[in-house]
């Protein structure tokens, strides 16, 4: 039986299940989403008020001041919902270029432009509702729940669909078409665990990312003489220390090297923050930084000495904590 809380009690704050990366399961019993390109969010309603937890902890409310409507269009009910906060293009479509452009105007600027771009959150998960937990009522019944509460698909709040008795085949031929990262199973009858990546959900993105930790950087040459040049670049390995993983100097604009350069010199220590050494010729002339700073790549494959093959700076993710950044499971 789903415990109850008291009623004017605090929510406890609950931590968002993650998915492991994989292929789309082929035996039955699972839903599928599609897979959105944003920062995920957890949204603790009460009382009329509502903190969007990310991933390590911040609260997002100040940064997207539009999501305030979400205590009204739940007609002020107590609830728990799991999803991302995305920005939409010309086409209603997510692009996470969009959402970092947004991430960077001034608190004040946000909320006299807050259609620019405009902001939704597409709620895929409903943990709590009206006093009780819903963290082991299976999948399939806190989704039909979910769409009983009726969130408006117009507005900066929306219930994106899941398909239940769908081919993931199919489903991942129409991310495709329209351009969204892929797509995540769901086994239907799943508890929802928080803090976990649980194989329970598997998600199939059409590119390969990874977060990764920055642990320094080095001068460029050329057009990017006196300036940031490349990244180096760590993960946490199963012992905690910081592995180093590679250098990336591709994906950046003018303006994104400015920005990232001012954050790098602020964090600048006297010595390398990687557990191991890193190579020579990317070590040399290094400036070497406090490993706070997360971010994500693109890349080809892993090499079999742990490196990133051709990797691409895809953003930042202030969303991350640096300590949750981790090398993938060795195959």
């Amino acid at each position: 039986m789903e415990s109850a809380a008291p009623a004017g009690r605090p929510l406890d704050l609950v931590r968002p299940m993650l998915a492991t990366p994989g292929s789309a399961p082929q035996d039955d019993g699972w839903a599928v989403e599609f897979k959105w390109d944003g920062y995920r969010g957890v949204a603790h309603c009460q009382g009329g008020n509502v903190q969007l937890i990310s991933r390590n902890d911040l609260d997002f409310m100040q940064r997207f001041p539009e999501l305030n409507v979400l205590p009204d269009l739940l007609h002020h009910r107590t609830a728990v919902l799991d999803g991302e906060i995305v920005a939409l293009d010309q086409e209603g479509r997510p692009n996470f270029g969009l959402l970092q452009q947004r991430d960077k105007l001034a608190p004040g600027v946000r909320e006299l432009r807050p259609s620019r771009p405009r902001i939704a959150y597409f709620v895929f998960d409903l943990l709590h509702l009206d006093g009780r937990s819903l963290l082991s009522t299976p999948y399939d019944a806190r989704r039909a729940m979910l769409v009983e509460l009726g969130l408006p698909g117009e507005h900066a709040v929306q219930v994106p669909p899941a398909f239940l008795s769908t081919d993931p085949a199919d489903v991942l031929h129409v991310a495709s078409q329209y351009g969204f990262e892929g797509i995540v199973s769901k086994r239907a009858k799943s508890r929802y665990e928080p803090g976990r990546r649980s194989p329970a959900w598997v998600k199939t993105p059409f590119r390969h990312t990874q977060e990764v930790v920055i642990g320094g950087w080095r001068v460029g040459q050329g057009n990017r003489a006196g300036r940031l040049g490349s990244l180096l670049l760590g993960a946490h390995d199963g012992q905690g220390g910081l592995a180093y993983v590679g250098h990336v100097g591709t994906g950046f604009s003018r303006t994104v090297l400015a920005d990232l350069q001012r954050e790098l010199e602020r964090l600048e220590r006297p010595t390398s923050p990687f557990a191991v050494e890193v190579p020579r010729e990317h070590a040399r002339n290094a400036r070497w930084v406090e490993p706070e700073l997360v971010g994500e790549v693109e890349y080809r494959q892993w090499t079999s000495d742990g490196r990133l093959r051709h990797p691409a700076w895809r953003g930042m993710r202030p969303d991350r904590d640096p300590s949750g950044v981790v090398l993938p499971p060795s195959p």
